[in-house]
């Protein structure tokens, strides 16, 4: 059965049976559940066209392995158009949604599999990349989520994977049988993994030999023995438990990361796109780096947009919208995405074939847009608190705008513009906190910081990429300096 909606994909989530644990205890409808719902909701946008004129030829595409119209999250990039539409797209979905949709790993996962696997059977005569293609066939088909696991634990950073004292603080194998192999540990960080039908494994770092065990990639069902997901906290996530949605400041979507443990689970030969060779994990781990550097490009300027506009609606409704100084920060709001958005369509517009047909974005330019990721978003944010005032965190509960004794005190004190509504005030103020310090920051600035890698990482491969030497002779030969 194919997931066409957002309905039967929220159905379809509920008929997984998981090992689910939310606040200590056992949850066996997540969908449902007030902490998980929002996020849920989020990736339900995906299958939705939506009313935007645009939206369907970015949401939908064509399958190179079937020809026939599948979602773009599971498709592989066929051109530099494709990189650019995927920038796009990920742009509507953060202005519909204002937080992380949650399937843009998977997504970039695939990509990144797909020329690896391609070179792997070139050098050693494996299968994965048929056995990849037949899987992404049928994720195609049936249009299911698919949640991308790469971040391990990592125990002690000072030890390489195999110098761990405990091997399960990254990813194993720990048996081999002719059907299949059994695989420890767990991955951490996981968006999105209770929105998920399957989870897309790949190493976490390069792997040297001697770590062969640790260099494997496969994919399971999330609802594979095994598998226990333990949800992370957000700030102010139980607001949603509370009832009332005018806490929350963006009651209908979310995201969600949870710790994914896997305790001796099984894959099957087919699922598996890499088993021990060392030589190609490294290229797994820079080259899903690289695509999903580029996605920030789209989504976290999605969110920017409307952050943009949760300005300019603070400003017009405190009456402070003419003053120069509020249009000025409005204006650097606005030039910092953009700039953002810049990268994102830079990087995809240079974007080249791989040895397996599909298309890569060029990865220094990723690597200076996701750099940028870590920077702007956090100024922005601190011009749209500067913008709103203390009040987003200083304001009363819903229940003191809903209790009749202080309703009628807190609609004249907090009275902005006369001709706008109070209540209309506070709603846009109370989604600048939840977008700034509450559980949007975790999606719009945590995120920022540390998903496609901590800023180090990008700075690492910004250095590798720069061919300095080349710059050098540039210099020397303008200068007239001879060697």
């Amino acid at each position: 059965m194919k997931i066409n909606d957002p309905q039967s994909y929220l159905d379809s989530l509920r008929t997984l049976e998981r090992k689910v644990y939310v606040l200590g205890e056992r949850c066996g409808n997540t969908v449902d559940h007030p902490l998980v719902r929002p996020s849920a909701n989020a990736v339900a946008e995906t299958y939705e066209v939506g009313a935007e004129p645009e939206a369907a030829s970015l949401l939908f595409t064509t399958s190179h392995l079937s020809g026939r119209e599948i979602s773009r999250f599971t498709h592989i990039h066929q051109s530099t158009d494709d990189l650019v539409d995927k920038i796009l797209m990920q742009r509507l979905l953060g202005r519909r949604t204002a937080t992380c949709f949650q399937r843009c790993v998977g997504m970039d996962g695939f990509n990144a599999l797909y020329s690896v696997t391609h070179e792997c059977d070139e050098a050693h005569g494996t299968p994965y990349h048929t056995r990849l293609k037949d899987y992404l066939e049928w994720v195609q088909d049936t249009n299911v989520v698919v949640e991308g696991a790469m971040t391990d634990v990592k125990g002690d950073r000072s030890l390489r994977p195999g110098d761990q004292p405990d091997p399960d603080m990254f990813l194993h194998v720990v048996d081999r049988t002719p059907e299949g192999i059994v695989v420890r540990g767990a991955k951490a960080h996981q968006t999105g993994a209770l929105n998920s039908h399957e989870i897309l494994v790949m190493p976490t770092t390069a792997m040297r030999e001697g770590e062969e065990e640790f260099a494997v990639s496969f994919a399971v069902p999330a609802d594979t023995r095994g598998i226990t997901f333990v949800l992370g906290r957000q700030p102010s996530d139980t607001r949603k438990m509370e009832g009332g949605p005018l806490d929350v400041g963006n009651p209908g979507y979310g995201s969600q990361e949870a710790l994914v443990i896997f305790d001796d689970v099984f894959v099957p030969s087919e699922r598996v796109f890499m088993c021990g060779e060392t030589d190609q994990s490294g290229k797994v781990v820079e080259r899903f780096a690289s695509f999903h550097r580029q996605s920030y490009g789209g989504c976290k300027v999605g969110v920017g947009d409307v952050l943009v506009g949760a300005a300019q609606l603070a400003a017009d409704y405190q009456g402070a919208s003419k003053a120069s100084h509020v249009r000025d920060k409005i204006t650097e709001m606005i030039h910092l995405n953009e700039t953002l958005f810049c990268c994102g369509i830079a990087c995809s517009a240079q974007g080249r074939a791989t040895g397996a047909g599909n298309y890569e974005v060029e990865p220094l330019l990723a690597n200076i847009c996701k750099l940028n990721v870590t920077r702007f978003p956090f100024e922005i944010a601190r011009l749209l608190q500067d913008i709103a005032g203390g009040l987003i965190v200083t304001m009363p509960s819903e229940k003191d705008f809903d209790n009749p004794e202080t309703a009628a005190l807190l609609e004249k004190y907090l009275k902005g513009v006369g001709s706008v509504p109070t209540l209309d005030r506070i709603k846009v103020l109370k989604f600048i906190e939840n977008m700034t310090v509450g559980c949007g920051a975790a999606a719009y600035l945590t995120e920022s910081i540390h998903g496609a890698g901590s800023p180090q990482a990008q700075r690492i491969m910004i250095s590798r990429l720069a061919n300095l030497d080349e710059k050098v002779e540039l210099a020397k030969r303008i200068s007239h300096i001879e060697d």
